[in-house]
């Protein structure tokens, strides 16, 4: 629990730094990856918020090694609410009515999954038969850049409202769940005992491989949605669907039974679906700012 509630500490002030910090940078392009990197890297700011978000990875490697995966990823969602506050004390990002009753809901989805955990009933996981994973990861990779490139394609045309950032988060979450995932499959190899045959064993599973693709591509287009639109609604829908698909399909794939008591049961599936369910409802646009009152509309001749 410690090692959790600390994670989402150094996650959500991560991302609270570098949004501050591609804030004052030029506009960045995931089509330019070289550039934003030099970008980005030469920032002090963001380099301490990208520091963050590798200690709150440490961390995360702790939780998967005490917790099981469904578990783990409902404490993360409580992270949602220090980002909110964060984004509204240091970016002045401003959530409307909407929104935080969706964030209220995810709390409330957060507290289901609490509510069904029992300590010494529920089993953590130490691997999964690499092709199921490869199976689960590969086709969810596909269509997080599929959907990222078709919410950049809209996001050209001429007269279109706002992204409030909701695509970006979803296509970014897939990939951060798979990148979950594998961090999952990385801890089963944390030991103390025969360091270099755990190194080999690593090596020849799924897992580095499957990181270093989520943590370029990652990388790249976080950056990118994180400039454009506000961290305190992209990265509560990023969260959200990392945590339901790591959730789902990791407790799936690492073989982490589901609660047998038929009010535990019930709690969880109810907490999973309320978070579904929210993410789905929340706006896709912001609203048009509106002319002050008593302007007079501009009509061309």
């Amino acid at each position: 629990m410690a090692a959790a509630l600390l994670a989402n500490v150094l996650y959500s002030t991560g991302f609270v730094l570098e949004k501050r910090a591609l804030a004052a940078l030029p506009e960045v392009d995931i089509r330019r990856p070289a550039r934003l990197l030099r970008l980005v890297l030469g920032s002090p700011l963001w380099i301490g918020g990208s520091l963050a978000l590798a200690a709150g990875f440490g961390a995360q490697l702790a939780v998967y090694r005490t917790l099981p995966i469904a578990a783990a990823q409902g404490i993360f969602v409580s992270g949602l609410v220090l980002l909110v506050l964060l984004s509204s004390r240091l970016l002045g990002e401003e959530t409307t009515g909407r929104e935080r009753y969706a964030l209220g809901a995810i709390l409330a989805a957060l507290l289901m999954v609490v509510l069904s955990l029992r300590e010494g009933s529920d089993t953590v996981s130490r691997g999964a038969p690499a092709p199921l994973i490869l199976t689960v990861c590969l086709p969810s990779l596909s269509l997080g850049v599929w959907l990222y490139g078709a919410a950049e394609r809209r996001a050209k045309h001429r007269h279109r409202l706002p992204s409030t950032g909701v695509e970006y988060g979803v296509a970014v979450g897939l990939l951060y769940g798979v990148s979950s995932l594998a961090i999952k499959g990385v801890s089963s190899y944390v030991t103390t005992r025969d360091l270099g045959g755990a190194v080999v064993a690593l090596l020849r599973s799924p897992y580095p491989y499957l990181l270093l693709f989520t943590g370029a591509f990652g990388l790249v287009m976080s950056q990118a949605a994180l400039q454009r639109c506000r961290a305190s609604l992209i990265v509560p829908v990023c969260t959200t669907v990392t945590c339901l698909f790591t959730a789902v399909l990791g407790t799936l794939a690492f073989g982490e039974a589901l609660p047998h008591d038929p009010l535990r049961l019930a709690l969880r599936l109810a907490g999973t679906a309320l978070a579904v369910s929210v993410l789905l409802a929340m706006p896709k646009h912001d609203q048009a700012p509106q002319p002050p009152i008593g302007a007079k509309e501009l009509t061309p001749p």
